[in-house]
């Protein structure tokens, strides 16, 4: 019986994550080539195809790793399983924020599965190009990949295929979270899935706490005979991720007097007409300090 030969070592970090995985693979030449592709991905290839990766991997054409997406016989979830295991031991017993989102990438062509022209968010226009919904958590200023779903578009659906909106992506990824036992603490998310009912309905039953981005137009509940009061504004520092803590300007929108489900507005100026692109409303159930205490540097570091 000939023993199998040890895998080709490449960077030390790389090869100490990918070890995690290793009995996941029948064939080290697979597991070598599934080592090339983090490489290649964390790489700074302005464009990261298959003969770029092999290239820049000292690989003499880019075969191994097309057989590997190819022909190889692994499978999706069990290296989904297996990463988020990983993680989950990583945060441990801590709580985590939530921040659910999409991204996108332009292609040239659709050669590729549910390309299609669409809104692309990180590009802020319509454009060819493939969008998902993603799942973050964020820990101690640390961001962690932890579950995504490929928007479908109807012009694109394949046999066997359903067509599911983003929110009702975001609301399955919500679901399967949930199996996982994260502990969240808060859950963030823009106005597509803050308007959805069907995304707040599932907060709800899942008992979390979120904040979430608006739209100026959003249609909210008011008792018979009761008025809209906008509160003053208060000014607040706001923590950035890359950039100076800026001041901004906060105030609550009181639409009814049953409050389970907050309204504010907050503005980088305390006159939000000057500037209508620099305000933002959010909705919220999370009743904390951070409300009671209007002004102080006590919001969450994740609303800009």
């Amino acid at each position: 019986m000939v023993e199998p030969r040890p895998p080709i070592t490449t960077v030390s970090f790389i090869d100490d994550y990918c070890n995690h995985y290793q009995d996941l693979f029948s064939d080290v030449r697979n597991f070598e080539a599934f080592k090339f592709f983090h490489i290649g991905m964390i790489s700074e290839l302005p464009r990261k195809s298959l003969p770029a990766i092999a290239k820049s991997v000292g690989l003499s054409n880019a075969q191994s790793l097309h057989h590997f997406l190819q022909r190889t016989p692994w499978q999706v979830e069990q290296f989904r399983a297996r990463r988020l295991e990983l993680i989950k031991q990583l945060i441990g017993k801590r709580s985590i924020t939530l921040c659910i989102d999409e991204t996108g990438d332009k292609k040239a062509r659709k050669t590729t599965d549910y390309v299609a022209k669409q809104y692309i968010g990180n590009l802020g226009k319509t454009d060819n190009g493939i969008v998902s919904v993603n799942a973050y958590a964020v820990v101690d200023d640390i961001t962690y990949p932890l579950l995504f779903k490929i928007f479908k578009p109807r012009s694109r659906l394949q046999a066997g295929d359903v067509y599911k909106t983003k929110p009702q992506l975001a609301v399955e990824i919500l679901q399967e979270l949930e199996k996982w036992k994260f502990q969240i603490e808060l859950v963030l998310a823009d106005s597509l899935y803050g308007e959805s009912g069907d995304v707040i309905r599932e907060l709800e039953r899942l008992k979390l706490r979120f904040i979430v981005a608006i739209r100026s137009n959003h249609g909210g509940l008011v008792a018979p005979g009761q008025k809209i009061r906008y509160n003053r504004w208060r000014a607040y520092v706001q923590p950035l991720s890359h950039r100076p803590d800026e001041t901004r300007y906060i105030r609550e929108i009181v639409c009814s007097k049953a409050r389970s489900i907050r309204y504010y507005e907050i503005s980088k100026t305390d006159n939000p007409t000057a500037n209508p692109l620099e305000t933002w409303l959010i909705m919220t159930n999370y009743h904390s300090s951070w409300q009671l205490h209007l002004g102080k540097r006590a919001y969450p570091s994740r609303l800009d």
